[in-house]
């Protein structure tokens, strides 16, 4: 419930603070006297689009404080918590702007975005008017209010959750369909790899061993020659011979030569072990270089072979062995993929038995509550002097199924017995539309709590008789929660629990809205007023006061 509303500096307010009660509240004035600046101010505070220059001439800043008191589960709570506010002791709303446009907005003093105040005002307030296109009368959200009228909001949500599921099914069967089709098509090209590489049989680092092996015994043939004649050069035919001549030489010469040739011959004999060692080592060389030609040709073939595999498949040698498990689990995804198809095409089968099950109860209880809704709605339009008006509630099938089920709603109305009924909205008059939008809004809230109502100017083209008949409807509706009424109507203000007057006052260089509670004495003389007009009359007085006691 709307508490208090202060404004500073919007448009022709300066200065303006109203504290709202439960009940009908009720805002009278003459035309032009700034009714719709409030509602204008409030729209701004909850985060709505409206004029851009919305800050008084002159000021450095405008602004729009909005109090309101929460029930406990309220859903303005569940919006709160989600964005990681908490309104435990009140909600306060608050939002500035600039003359240049620049705009804050704060939630309990926190800030905030616009959106989250858009999505909390759906909450907090709702505004209904003759020009009410975005609300009841929104073909769009026709669905949406006989939902909440049937009270089958539970069955909504197990209907959307059986779409998803549904539109999920359906989505992975295509998805396997389309993956087991792209995958037939190279079924033949797959098992004709698997067996290629299969024969093949590649392993992991091989190719860089082939590579290695297939350069050394390249350069072999090169190098053979060199170590041979290396080998020949410390053989028995010459280093080692030579030296093995050298130290026999030595020891015979040794004993006549005072030992002088002891040192020589030792070092000879060393050099000689040594040679021996290079000997053994060239001789492994050789050994190791030593191959069969066909042997490099077999080492040449497989290298190729499995770089050519490589090059085919657009991988590295060593993600051959991977390729190869790739393509045969693709194989059996191939082999089995029928078998996985049946069984999601049954699991959509029952997904959709599932959503049509749900959404043909829902389409039931729809029609069902439609009726009610009918005869709820020509309980209300009788006391509005429309009993021979119909109300119609058009239950049809919806061009495609979906998240909200399988039904078209649409209000329909005709205004006289035998007259061709249509959309509410293009069928009833002015003052006809303003008494179909509240006896239907007094059908679909009797489940809404802790809203804020305001309906302005609905009693706009009535009067009399049927203008007491809109305030009393009004008056209902306010039974327990709280309706903002901005009406011309002195029939309507009348049956008002609570009563301010607008005004507007001009000093020659200022324009200045401002907005008074009224007592019973002002409110006879207003009610007076829009009676009689500029001139006050005794018979007017009394007629207000005749309306004040209802």
């Amino acid at each position: 419930m709307l508490h208090a509303l202060s404004i500073r500096n919007i448009l022709l307010i300066e200065t303006l603070d109203l504290d709202f009660q439960p009940g009908l509240n009720v805002l009278t004035g003459e035309t032009g006297a700034g009714k719709s600046i409030l509602l204008d101010s409030l729209g701004f505070v909850l985060g709505w689009r409206g004029r851009s220059d919305i800050v008084r001439q002159g000021a450095t800043q405008g602004e729009v404080t909005a109090e309101f008191s929460l029930v406990d589960g309220h859903p303005a709570h569940s919006v709160l918590s989600d964005a990681g506010y908490s309104a435990e002791d009140g909600l306060i709303l608050r939002r500035t702007n600039s003359p240049d446009g620049r705009k804050r907005a704060y939630i309990n003093d926190k800030v905030c975005s616009g959106e989250l105040l858009r999505a909390l005002s759906e909450t907090l307030v709702e505004i209904h008017g003759q020009n009410d296109d975005k609300g009841l009368l929104d073909v769009k959200g026709h669905r949406m209010h006989l939902d909440n009228f049937a009270g089958v909001t539970d069955d909504v949500a197990a209907v959307r959750a059986a779409w998803r599921a549904l539109a999920s099914a359906r989505k992975t069967l295509v998805q396997a369909e389309s993956k087991l089709e792209e995958a037939s098509r190279d079924a033949e090209f797959l098992r004709h790899s698997v067996a290629e590489l299969d024969e093949l049989s590649p392993e992991v680092g091989e190719d860089e061993v082939l590579d290695t092996q297939r350069r050394l015994m390249q350069a072999a043939a090169r190098i053979r020659e060199g170590i041979s004649k290396a080998l020949s050069a410390v053989s028995t035919g010459g280093a080692e011979g030579a030296m093995s001549d050298a130290i026999r030489w030595l020891e015979d010469a040794a004993p006549q030569a005072g030992g002088h040739l002891e040192e020589p011959v030792e070092a000879l004999g060393r050099a000689l072990s040594e040679v021996a060692d290079a000997q053994r080592g060239i001789e492994e060389a050789l050994s190791a270089l030593d191959f069969n030609p066909s042997e490099l040709e077999h080492l040449e073939e497989r290298l190729f072979a499995i770089r050519a595999l490589a090059r085919k498949h657009n991988v590295l040698p060593d993600d051959l062995a991977q390729t190869t498990e790739d393509f045969r689990v693709r194989l059996v995804e191939i082999d089995t993929g029928a078998g996985h198809i049946l069984e999601l095409q049954e699991a959509m089968a029952k997904a959709e038995h599932s959503y049509s099950t749900l959404a043909d109860d829902l389409s039931q209880s729809r029609r069902a509550a439609g009726v009610r809704l009918d005869m709820a709605m020509m309980a209300e339009l009788t006391p509005l002097k429309m009993e021979r008006a119909e109300f119609t509630t058009e239950v049809t099938a919806a061009d495609q199924a979906g998240l909200d089920g399988k039904d078209r709603v649409v209000f329909k109305v005709a205004t006289n017995p035998g007259a061709p009924s249509g959309p509410i909205n293009k069928i009833a008059s002015g003052g006809e539309l303003s008494r179909f939008l509240l006896a239907l809004k007094v059908c679909l809230t009797s489940r809404v709590s802790g809203l804020t109502m305001i309906f302005d100017e609905i009693d706009r083209g009535v009067g009399g008789a049927t203008a007491d008949a809109v305030g009393r409807r009004l008056a209902n509706l306010a039974d327990g929660g709280q309706v903002l009424v901005v009406t011309h109507s002195p029939q309507v203000a009348a049956l008002g629990s609570h009563h301010w007057r607008v005004s507007k006052s001009d000093d020659g260089q200022n324009t200045l809205t401002d907005v008074r509670p009224l007592d019973a004495e002002a409110r006879i003389d207003e009610i007076a007023r829009m009676l009689a007009g500029d001139i006050v009359t005794a018979e007017a007085r009394s007629a207000a006061e005749v309306l004040l006691e209802g």
